[in-house]
């Protein structure tokens, strides 16, 4: 089969890769680039925790073809940090017990930094609707849903 070359962003920064046509966004981001923080779950878009955001928008990446995000912008979990420093939003899942297998986690902090980013004042519905297509069967959702508020509220619990 013929490599098809691929350059994007990967958490601001420029990569190229090969990859069979029909690969996933999933598999380039875990087993070329090395990013493991997007989890495989379902692989079948019904999970969430493969999420990541592509020019700012979420989307499931184990239904994504790699080769769509040519030329585009791709943020995963890996990328929210800023060196040693969490992200707010991982601040505020640490200080309000809102991960604990932590399988979602990732899925749930893209989906929530992709509302952050479009409404930063979100209501407790908006948060619900946000993380509606991921799956948590540990927490029982309200931990992450005070955790997103909080960190909408700028300060690190709830």
């Amino acid at each position: 089969m013929t490599k098809i070359p691929l350059q994007f962003r990967h958490n601001g920064r420029d990569v190229a890769i090969f990859v069979d046509g029909g690969t996933n966004l999933l598999v380039a981001l875990r087993e070329l680039i090395g990013d493991m923080t997007p989890k495989f779950g379902c692989g079948q878009g019904g999970c969430g925790t493969c999420s990541v955001l592509i020019d700012g928008e979420l989307h499931l990446s184990c239904l994504t073809l790699a080769e769509t995000v040519a030329g585009r912008s791709v943020e995963t979990l890996d990328g929210m940090k800023q060196g040693p420093n969490l992200h707010p939003l991982q601040r505020a899942f640490a200080d309000n017990f809102a991960a604990q297998c932590g399988y979602c986690t990732p899925g749930m902090l893209m989906a929530a930094k992709a509302l952050l980013d479009r409404n930063p004042a979100p209501s407790r519905a908006d948060v619900i609707e946000a993380i509606s297509g991921n799956i948590c069967r540990c927490t029982g959702y309200e931990p992450i849903i005070n955790a997103i508020l909080a960190a909408a509220g700028g300060r690190a619990s709830a």
